[in-house]
């Protein structure tokens, strides 16, 4: 199957050569800190040169991405590109089924992981929402929202803004603030109880009309619902951002944050479009920037962040396979970029797991991860005096 990377992100590659190494005092590829300017821990040693340590066990996506010996140091991280849906695990979906008097149309563990084979965005959206349908009571939520602080705690993660899809919820009959309730109420003590600041997001589904749309952003804003901010997520080709501009503008009027998924499976114009349709603060994926190089001097220019999800991209065929990812292009460009896990009980890992198998497969430095981390933190909606600390904990000062 050709994608279109196959000739778009070759040029890039040819366009922006990628230094996976950073360590001769000479400036990073799109302007990253030489050594001299690199995070240093409270002994004065380099990040890129201190010892790694053990990881917890890290989830493999398939046969190419193979499991490694070689051990990764955890580092500091935000997850800016999470849907909490998407941290039902296989054995959490059957417990809620059996508590909630669900029948399944799965017999076991296995029959139900073997349907994690996905050709494309939409044959996981279908697998998607139908395992929703065990989420019926703040419980059920809020079980879910704790498993996924808890494994991401594991992971390094130490901010999240985390992404829940209310409309998919109130379409089968959850009242909104169950859904909403049972989420929230984990998130108000996530850092005591995991050390990871969060924020939550409502996203909205794009294949869905706006008027369904702003009839829920409504009622939360009615409801004094604990949102951050909105996002746009679900299909996107055939649903672009400006099918949702009267949306961005009341979130904007309420003084919400907004994010948008453009440019995994939709075209560049799609991100074009959410930045200035939208005007979206950060863009979810956005990995097909790299077909339009005008596209990618604004981003840098900008600095506009890009939420990048190696391991969703792979299992969803954006991209064939890990090898050929456009992050390290990306990365050379000199594009705000950070790495999230996206749906991680879908595709194979959690945030660790897609730096784990960056660093394998593509020979992701240290440098470089430090970098994403760095990215990531400065690109949250994280309050000024978070972030500082989530800096310092990565090594600046």
């Amino acid at each position: 199957m050709l994608h279109w990377f196959d000739s778009i992100g070759a040029r890039a590659l040819r366009a922006y050569p990628y230094r996976m190494e950073t360590y001769d005092g000479a400036p990073g590829p799109g302007g990253a800190p030489a050594l001299s300017d690199a995070p240093v821990s409270d002994a004065g040693q380099p990040l890129a040169d201190q010892p790694l340590t053990e990881q917890p066990g890290a989830a493999q996506p398939d046969a190419e991405e193979a499991a490694t010996d070689q051990p990764v140091k955890l580092l500091p991280v935000a997850e800016l590109h999470l849907h909490i849906e998407g941290t039902l695990e296989p054995e959490l979906i059957f417990a809620l089924a059996e508590r909630n008097g669900i029948t399944l149309p799965y017999a076991d563990l296995d029959e139900l992981r073997a349907r994690y084979e996905f050709t494309d965005l939409q044959s996981f959206l279908d697998l998607y929402y139908a395992n929703m349908a065990v989420l019926q009571t703040e419980q059920d939520f809020a079980d879910m929202t704790r498993a996924y602080l808890a494994r991401a705690a594991a992971a390094g993660v130490r901010h999240a803004e985390i992404m829940m899809d209310p409309q998919a919820h109130v379409s089968r009959g959850v009242p909104l603030g169950t859904c909403v309730n049972g989420v929230a109420s984990v998130l108000a003590n996530s850092l005591e109880e995991f050390g990871v600041s969060t924020l939550l997001i409502a996203a909205f589904l794009r294949d869905l009309s706006e008027e369904s749309a702003l009839e829920v952003l409504e009622q939360l804003l009615a409801m004094n619902a604990p949102i951050a901010g909105i996002g746009l997520d679900s299909a996107e080709v055939g649903n672009p951002p400006a099918k949702f501009e009267r949306l961005f503008a009341r979130a904007k009027e309420a003084g919400l944050h907004r994010i948008a998924h453009a440019g995994e499976e939709g075209p560049p114009s799609y991100i074009i479009d959410a930045l200035e349709l939208l005007d979206v603060e950060r863009i979810d994926h956005g990995i097909r920037c790299m077909e339009d190089p005008d596209l990618v001097e604004h981003l840098v220019a900008e600095r506009v962040p890009l939420t990048v999800c190696p391991l969703s991209n792979v299992r969803l065929r954006a991209v064939d396979t890990l090898a050929e990812h456009p992050l390290p292009a990306m990365l050379a460009a000199g594009l705000n970029v950070s790495v999230n896990s996206d749906d991680p009980a879908y595709f194979g890992g959690y945030v660790d797991d897609n730096f784990l198998q960056l660093q394998t497969v593509l020979g992701l430095s240290e440098f470089d991860r430090v970098r994403l981390a760095s990215n990531s933190i400065r690109s949250s909606f994280a309050d000024e005096e978070r972030k500082t600390e989530l800096l310092a904990e990565l090594g600046y000062s």
